[in-house]
This record gives C-alpha cells, sequence and structure tokens, in this order.
C-alpha cells in the first residue's frame, strides 16, 4: 500500500480512537499519596459465571511515558473490555516532569525512578485494593495489557522477578499472572532507539547516555528474559508510531532465551485501532486476552 495512504489511514484511525468520550469508572483507589497514583476500577457489565468470579485485567496506558497522556484516553478501551464480562484495573502512573512544557520543546518522556517506583507500587498494592473494589474479581486469574509505553511496562511488570539482584523493584517470584498482552508495546529499547520511536522517547525515560547504558538492563523488556509467563504481543502491520520490528526483535530475543512468545501480526492496521473500541482489532485484542484469562 503507498506510503501516503497508510499514513492517512493513521491519521484517521487516531482520530476515531480519541473520538471516544471518557468513560468514568465505578471507583477509584489510591495506591499512594501523589495524585497520580490511582487506579479506576470498571466492574464486568455482564453476569459473573459460574462461581460469581470473573478474571481481572490490569490495563497500563500508553502515551510515550509524558505527561499529557493520562489514563482518560484508554478509559472507553477499559470499559469495553468490561462489556465483555471483565473486571479492569486502569492504572495510573507518574510520566514525563510535572509543569508547564518550555515553549518550542516537547514533553520529556517519563521520569526515573518515579514511573518504575508506582507501576511496581500498584501492582504490589492491586491484590488488596481490588478486594475491596471489585469483590467478583478473581486475582488469580490477573492478565496484563498494556498499549505502546504501557506496552512496556506491562511486559516489565511481568519480568521483575527477573530483574538484576539489586534492582528495587526485584520480586522473589514470578507474578501471579495468567499472562501478558502487550499492544504495539516499545519492548526493546534498541531498536526503538534505531527507529526514533515517539521521537527517542526510550532513552529520554532513562537519562543520559550513559545513564541509558546503565538503565537498560533494569528497563528494557528484551534484556529481561525468559520470563516464564504466557506472553502475547498484539502488533498493526502498518503502525507507523511503534513499527512491526520493535515487537519481533522481543519475540526474537525470546526465542533466544528459550521462550516462545505469540505474536499476532493484524494487516492493514495501524498503532490505535488496538485500543479503539470501533475498531475490528479491538475485539482481536479482547479475545487474546479471554484466552490467557478465562
Amino acid at each position: 500500500m503507498p506510503d501516503d495512504v497508510v499514513a492517512a489511514r493513521a491519521v484517521a484511525e487516531e482520530e476515531s480512537a480519541f473520538a471516544h468520550p471518557p468513560v468514568e469508572p465505578d471507583v477509584t483507589t489510591e495506591y499512594g499519596d501523589h495524585p497520580d497514583q490511582v487506579i479506576d476500577f470498571y466492574r464486568p457489565r455482564v453476569q459473573a459465571g459460574p462461581g460469581g468470579s470473573v478474571p481481572l485485567v490490569v490495563v497500563l496506558h500508553g502515551g510515550a511515558w509524558r505527561a499529557p497522556y493520562d489514563r482518560r484516553h484508554i478509559t472507553p478501551f477499559a470499559d469495553f473490555l468490561a462489556q465483555r464480562g471483565f473486571a479492569v484495573a486502569n492504572v495510573e502512573y507518574r510520566r514525563g516532569a510535572e509543569g508547564p512544557v518550555p515553549e518550542g520543546t516537547s514533553p520529556v518522556a517519563g521520569r526515573w525512578p518515579d514511573t518504575f517506583d508506582d507501576v511496581a507500587a500498584a501492582l504490589d498494592a492491586l491484590p488488596a485494593l481490588v478486594r475491596e473494589a471489585v469483590p467478583q474479581a478473581d486475582a488469580r486469574r490477573t492478565v496484563l495489557t498494556g498499549h505502546s509505553a504501557g506496552g512496556h511496562l506491562a511486559l516489565w511488570a511481568a519480568s521483575r522477578h527477573v530483574l538484576p539482584a539489586d534492582a528495587p523493584w526485584r520480586t522473589g517470584g514470578s507474578a501471579s499472572l495468567r499472562g501478558v498482552v502487550a499492544l504495539a508495546p516499545i519492548a526493546d529499547f534498541a531498536v526503538a532507539g534505531k527507529l526514533d520511536v515517539c521521537g527517542g522517547a526510550a532513552r529520554q525515560l532513562l537519562g543520559t547516555e550513559e545513564q541509558f547504558a546503565e538503565r537498560r538492563p533494569y528497563a528494557d523488556p528484551a534484556l529481561l528474559l525468559p520470563t516464564g509467563v504466557a506472553t502475547t504481543l498484539v502488533q498493526g502491520r502498518d503502525d507507523l508510531v511503534v513499527p512491526q520490528p520493535v515487537a519481533e526483535a522481543y519475540a526474537d530475543a525470546a526465542a533466544k532465551a528459550g521462550e516462545v512468545v505469540g505474536l499476532t501480526l493484524l494487516e492493514d492496521v495501524g498503532h490505535f485501532p488496538l485500543i479503539d473500541p470501533a475498531a475490528d482489532a479491538c475485539a482481536v485484542v479482547a479475545e487474546e486476552i479471554a484466552q490467557l484469562a478465562w
């Protein structure tokens, strides 16, 4: 397909994904003192099956870890999952620098170590919080999902048990997860850097060039393998934001580490249909989640 056609379609896809009004959660709870340390819970919109419990899907939003992009844009996707019978936890976390962005500059991507502190803290607090917010959710059937930068965070969160021994976020054992479904994730920082994904966001997330080299073993999912956690990547072949080679690099790294990672490639799909309830690709995502959760 001609590049101009793909580019025009990408614009239309983004407009469609962001055209949905935000969906208010059923409950919002705090997992820390900062205003961004909150989780929105969505209760399942359909009756639970035998036993009365439902799987829990934890959603980590994207936006290149930059402050202007918060969890609000992914609330229609969270509600879409709730409509399909899941309990949903939509996690907010600290992103780029607080305060106004100087004129003529781009927002900074992420905060070290705050972004990682928050995702770790949210997941550690989740079992207790979900018991209060969504009693019918079965935390033993938890699936992590995330889009773009949130896909990176989902993969990272599932790999905390294989972090370097001195990492403050390291856990003593594998997370109690049914699996991870990462949507167009920034899953390999080296390849993302070569492709200048999101204006070099992965490098900004970790700091200076020297800090990038020092911190990458603590942050890059492609270096944190194998995890032993069932993992599927969903990727649009026409994604211009996080191109297909990034997902392929992670899958290749997993294979070299002796782990099989699923890679679902969607034809004629770009970056945003994966979280757009109006798009067929979003139904594919829900099915991938269901295969792990149920």
